[in-house]
């Protein structure tokens, strides 16, 4: 029962809208160059703005505008290392009295007959 109610018309894939009366889109067409050395075109809207990189459609790789400005570097922030993260929480003086400690605490434990 239900195969007859859809009978005649394939869900999705055929468009009834015809193309009568419409006119395209006006459109630019920008030139992409990959390292490889490929190059090729891609169809944009008139008032779209390009991208400074595409993928390349013959080896993937990413293909820079033609003539375009090169993309900005992005921020990488430097690498906090344990040192940097100790001086967040305590000072070079409070280091130095930490230290001392421990130093007076294992001089005791050596002197100390077992």
């Amino acid at each position: 029962m239900g195969e007859r109610s859809l009978r005649g018309s394939r869900l999705g894939s055929v468009s009834y809208e015809t193309e009568r009366n419409t006119a395209p889109i006006e459109r630019q067409y920008a030139e992409y160059r990959c390292p490889s050395g490929h190059l090729f075109t891609v169809p944009f809207a008139d008032d779209a703005e390009l991208p400074d990189t595409w993928e390349c459609k013959f080896d993937g790789s990413a293909a820079k505008l033609v003539g375009g400005s090169e993309p900005a570097p992005k921020k990488v922030k430097p690498p906090r290392t344990h040192w940097d993260m100790l001086l967040e929480r305590r000072s070079v003086e409070d280091l130095e009295e930490v230290l001392a400690e421990r130093r007076e605490g294992r001089r005791v434990r050596r002197t100390r007959p077992s």
